[in-house]
């Protein structure tokens, strides 16, 4: 007999502004528990020292986690210069100090040469894995192990302050996806020649969503504690703070079939419905949104990913 899922079946994508001091797993379940949600996932971890925008998916909403996890993100982020530590932010031990002697227009300079598309080597302390394990853990126990080269874009880096006193720069970083910020700021210490680290990172958006709709555990905890108060369900209240799940899928290019074509494309049957673009598409029956699906090689219309048929 198949074990019943704990919790309820809850399908939409929330906006989590995650603390310091936790793991991003940790925010996850917390807000898993507080919406009771049969099955939720995160899209991109961010450091235990990072705040910041991670969105949560729940239910149906994880089919599509890898489309969060592909598109660009925006951080601001701060640097102590004149140290360098063992992992490239505040919570690793400082392995080396030296003198800061820059100049604004030097390091504006050299801001600027991190433009455009770059390779760059992850952190030895990044959650990448290396034979099933993270890279993190070799790093705690010493251990270098071989790192793949990965192909980056820095859409644009801004010096947003340049406190001379306090030996601190803050910036704001566009990138595409699986870009390290840690590993710019301590390759940014090694050409101004000082050595820096991270003792701030805040990621402020993901795609296209705006800083404006995140929301915090209290928050959420807040609005649980209203339902309860009032007698209601707690979704009365954490539900409307979800976003629709395909929200993540703005950069799609759309297709629209029948209720009928709908049934169909959701039991992973072939639609013939006119031209279908190559690629990914959004697919979308009477209205509404069923899934996404690609061309075959007769260039009808088939499921990639659809949702359950009770959505």
């Amino acid at each position: 007999m198949a074990r019943r899922s704990k919790g309820r079946p809850v399908d939409g994508i929330v906006l989590l502004h995650k603390p310091e001091g936790i793991s991003s797993n940790k925010a996850l379940q917390q807000a898993k528990g507080i919406y009771f949600a049969q099955k939720a996932g995160h899209t991109g971890a961010l450091d235990p020292l990072a705040t910041g925008m991670l969105p949560i998916c729940f239910g149906e909403a994880t089919k599509f986690t890898q489309f969060l996890l592909d598109t660009d993100k925006t951080y601001v982020v701060r640097a102590k210069l004149g140290e360098r530590t063992t992992t490239s932010d505040s919570d690793g031990e400082v392995v080396e100090t030296r003198p800061v002697d820059i100049t604004l227009d030097g390091l504006q300079k050299e801001i600027t040469g991190f433009l455009g598309e770059t390779d760059q080597y992850p952190s030895m302390y990044s959650a990448l894995k290396y034979q099933g394990q993270p890279l993190y853990k070799y790093a705690r126990e010493g251990i270098e192990v071989p790192r793949k080269c990965r192909k980056i874009n820095v859409y644009s880096l801004t010096l947003d302050e340049y406190d001379a006193e306090n030996e601190e720069i803050q910036m704001t970083a566009h990138v595409s996806k699986g870009t390290y910020i840690r590993t710019i700021v301590d390759d940014l210490g090694e050409k101004l020649g000082c050595g820096a680290h991270v003792i701030m990172l805040h990621r402020s958006k993901v795609g296209h969503y705006p800083s404006e709709q995140m929301v915090t555990i209290e928050q959420l905890e807040e609005k649980l504690q209203q339902a309860k108060a009032e007698g209601v369900e707690p979704s009365t209240y954490l539900d409307e703070l979800l976003l629709p799940m395909d929200t993540a899928l703005v950069d799609l290019p759309v297709v629209e079939i029948t209720a009928e074509q709908g049934v169909a494309f959701s039991h992973g049957q072939v639609v013939v419905c006119g031209t279908v673009p190559e690629g990914i598409i959004k697919v979308v029956a009477d209205g509404r949104f069923i899934g996404i699906g690609e061309r075959n090689p007769d260039g009808h219309l088939k499921a990639k990913r659809a949702l359950a048929t009770n959505q």
